[in-house]
């Protein structure tokens, strides 16, 4: 596809109507969410937004999610430096673009763990999709399907396994997964999508304690009554012991250690990826553990606070791994510079979260598409005038870091 029959696409979906939706809303924020949403009564037609960029669905998300669901999708831990610094450090690299390299033709496909992709975005694994959009994570499940691209399902879905593999049964998913206290718990979800299709486990690894995000603290965050983690539905008995984030409070298992990588590879014959790595002497020991991925990140700036932005960690990961096994990304990616700037740093494929949950409270499955499509969008036009053909043209000498 030629970069003008790209744009005109685009062009295409960035016309079409966009109604307002209010969803997710707690039961005492509904007559505010009704004030919101008078102007687009029965038979009235929202005024149409011109969604260009990325940063057009965080402002609509802003604007029409309740403020305890923006609150939750948008915090950080602590003074939100780590979260702030993802995105402040893809400024401070720069392109060296090459010329006159017949451009005529581009091809962003790229393969993830033997895979074909459309082009090196995943979504990332987030929770609560239902509270952006009623639909939840069968409407990004469907997205992704219909793109091409990996979704990596959360734990802390408020869509079943079962039920996002039904929405979208030949989509390409992997499952991220937690270490709890009763073992039986991370077993039973590990054989649940292995028997459902998925293609690989992502192990979350920096989430020992949960990071403190004060606006959740302020916000005493709980689900809504009308939704639940889905896949732990019927696991836990009425109890007295606080709520945290949907289940009951310390479930998640704080003695976690390199041995349960050993465990989890004895109880699935999916590949094992880690996610929430930073450095280098931690990359060196998830390849002599034999995992098959690595995803640079600190869960979106969620966890630790001064911690470094994950495209910072990057490329000592990569020089690290040595192409042993392959090293993705996440944290920060806005536009399809940024996906170029991290793939010439040595990422297969990057994955983005917060966007994700900004196009489904857009419109759903049609906003995470055209989230996904603006990405792919961008990043065709960043690989073309940069002098990149395909994706294995992009490599190192395409960055210089700025000094400023």
């Amino acid at each position: 596809m030629t970069l003008s029959h790209e744009r005109s696409h685009t062009v295409g979906l960035l016309n079409s109507s966009a109604p307002v939706h209010m969803l997710g809303v707690w039961q005492e924020e509904r007559h505010s969410a009704e004030i919101k949403m008078s102007s687009c009564r029965e038979g009235a037609h929202c005024a149409e937004m011109a969604m260009v960029c990325l940063t057009d669905f965080e402002e609509y998300a802003k604007e029409h999610l309740s403020k305890a669901t923006w609150d939750y999708y948008a915090a950080g831990a602590d003074e939100c430096c780590t979260r702030d610094d993802n995105l402040l450090a893809y400024k401070r690299i720069r392109l060296r673009p090459r010329i006159l390299r017949d451009v005529s033709v581009s091809d962003t496909r790229t393969t993830v763990q033997g895979t074909e992709i459309s082009f090196p975005v995943g979504i990332a694994p987030t929770a609560f999709h239902c509270l952006a959009w009623h639909e939840g994570e069968t409407a990004t499940a469907r997205a992704t399907e219909a793109l091409n691209i990996c979704y990596i399902t959360s734990t802390y879905s408020t869509c079943s396994v079962e039920e996002i593999v039904a929405a979208a049964p030949n989509g390409y998913r992997w499952f991220q997964l937690y270490v709890y206290r009763d073992r039986k718990l991370s077993e039973q979800l590990v054989h649940r999508v292995e028997g459902l299709g998925y293609k690989a486990l992502v192990l979350t690894v920096d989430v020992p304690y949960t990071g403190k995000r004060r606006n959740d603290i302020r916000n005493q965050f709980k689900l809504p009554p009308h939704l639940k983690v889905k896949n732990f539905e019927g696991v836990f008995q009425e109890t007295t012991v606080p709520e945290e984030y949907g289940i009951p409070a310390n479930t998640l298992d704080p003695s976690i250690s390199w041995k349960d990588v050993y465990w989890l590879q004895s109880i699935t014959r999916l590949p094992v990826i880690i996610k929430g790595i930073l450095t280098k002497e931690d990359a060196e020991l998830a390849v002599e553990h034999g995992v098959q991925g690595i995803i640079v990140s600190n869960h979106g700036g969620r966890q630790l606070d001064g911690g470094p932005a994950s495209i910072d960690a990057l490329a000592d990961i990569v020089d690290t791994v040595q192409g042993r096994i392959e090293v993705y990304v996440d944290g920060g990616i806005r536009t399809g510079s940024d996906v170029l700037k991290a793939l010439a740093l040595g990422a297969r494929c990057v994955f983005i979260g917060r966007p994700a949950v900004w196009g489904l409270a857009y419109k759903g499955e049609e906003g995470v598409r055209e989230v996904l499509q603006i990405l792919n969008d961008e990043f065709r036009l960043s690989m073309a005038l940069s002098g990149c053909r395909n994706v294995a043209e992009i490599n190192r000498n395409l960055i210089q870091f700025s000094k400023l």
